[in-house]
């Protein structure tokens, strides 16, 4: 699929907002992408999900034995990659602040790719790779549907995006006017 591909399957699903957003990572911005609109249709989600799993089969050399997902937003998408490469999926989530792997077993030295939803910063991403490193498994890349960053953001290991879509992001402290004039809106789902 092509960047205006995937874009068209969030425009078409209303998963594109425009307004004054918080975002995860803190920073506002003028668009957020609510995935959430697209993962309540299953068509639209297994292709899109379908496609990442192709991307992933291109760039990740040798067996994939899970696909590992960071809760809440990830579990969607990486259930739905992990059924399209045949392997399975499994979550990891935060207690006491700390991303962990708490309902499944990984083996020492699996091969894991970790999937995401929207990577902006990557600070999931990263999260994510040391709970599972704290279990010894190896991960060996991570994947999104759409990278906000379009390439900027580190996540410690290859990153591979469905689709990059840089839109503008700020600090709280440093808005332009005319998104400072828009009250915030917080849709993630980082503090539940």
């Amino acid at each position: 699929m092509t960047r205006d591909e995937v874009l068209d399957v969030f425009r078409s699903c209303g998963a594109i907002l425009e307004g004054h957003f918080i975002l995860s990572s803190g920073r506002r911005s003028p668009v957020f992408i609510q995935k959430a609109r697209v993962f309540q249709y299953p068509d639209k989600t297994e292709i899109v999900c379908r496609a990442l799993a192709e991307k992933i089969r291109e760039r990740v050399e040798g067996p994939i034995d899970f696909i590992v997902s960071p809760a809440l937003g990830g579990i969607v998408p990486g259930y739905e990659t992990a059924r399209a490469l045949g392997v399975p999926a499994v979550w990891v989530e935060r207690e006491g602040g700390e991303m962990r792997l708490r309902r499944f077993e990984i083996p020492v030295g699996a091969r894991v790719v970790i999937v995401e939803d929207i990577v902006t910063t990557g600070l999931s991403s990263r999260e994510t790779i040391a709970a599972l490193q704290a279990v010894g498994a190896e991960v060996v890349a991570c994947a999104c549907l759409i990278d906000r960053s379009d390439g900027e953001a580190s996540v410690g290991v290859p990153l591979i995006a469905l689709a990059g879509y840089k839109v503008p992001d700020y600090p709280a402290d440093a808005l332009p006017p005319e998104l400072a004039a828009l009250p915030p809106v917080k849709p993630g789902s980082r503090n539940i």
